[in-house]
């Protein structure tokens, strides 16, 4: 069992405050090893042992790293933009179809646009790495739950080493796309996907505001 003194709390309080979304990312490129280490986090994080079951020798949980530049992530960047294009058109149509989804929408279609006429994804290109994380499917189904406790230890172990960090959540729509999961290696339907873009952030941000605890908590009898 590990054993953790008052300091070692201190520290994580401290990269749990700093942790922060960053979307303008410096040229350099981290070195791989750092990559690696916020990978390995990921691998510590929990998942749902129940659902996924004995799936043989292959382990559920898997990552791909797209270097900026390579020829897989603009493979990559093409298709998320397609998934793009299609997830605007549906929604428009929606929208039209149905004015009290259409005030729900409204916003994140507004996204979807700006999004749409700038041709890039953010994150994909526009940091040194676009990480591409799988989970296995299971029932139930609750891989998205299990990708999010990954992501987030892959986040907070990126700003402990001062790297900035964007979710790419366009990739949570791909699992199913068939020419994604093969420029992965995976076959559809088989994963659930989630992404992130990993680099040295640009300039730093200020501090996230957050009530006090006692303030949104309530102490049942």
């Amino acid at each position: 069992m590990c054993m953790f003194n008052d300091s070692s709390g201190m520290v994580l309080d401290e990269i749990i405050r700093g942790r922060r979304t960053y979307r303008m990312f410096r040229p350099e490129v981290p070195p791989e090893v750092q990559i690696s280490m916020i990978i390995q986090a990921g691998l510590a994080a929990p998942f749902a042992a129940a659902a996924i079951g004995g799936k043989g020798n292959e382990y559920f949980r898997q990552f791909f790293v797209f270097p900026r530049g390579s020829r897989g992530l603009v493979i990559a960047g093409g298709l998320l933009m397609q998934k793009i294009h299609i997830m605007a058109d549906g929604l428009e149509t929606q929208m039209k179809q149905n004015p009290a989804f259409q005030s729900k929408a409204e916003p994140f279609a507004r996204r979807l646009e700006i999004i749409r006429k700038a041709g890039v994804v953010p994150g994909v290109g526009t940091a040194p790495y676009y990480i591409v994380v799988a989970e296995r499917k299971g029932f139930p189904p609750v891989e998205q739950q299990s990708l999010a406790h990954c992501l987030e230890n892959m986040w907070l172990k990126a700003t402990s080493l001062n790297l900035g960090f964007q979710l790419v959540s366009v990739t949570g729509q791909m699992g199913t796309d068939p020419e994604f999961c093969r420029l992965l290696g995976i076959p559809p339907d088989v994963f659930e996907l989630n992404g992130c873009a990993v680099g040295y952030y640009q300039e730093e941000l200020p501090p996230s505001i957050r009530p006090p605890a006692d303030m949104v908590t309530k102490w049942m009898e």
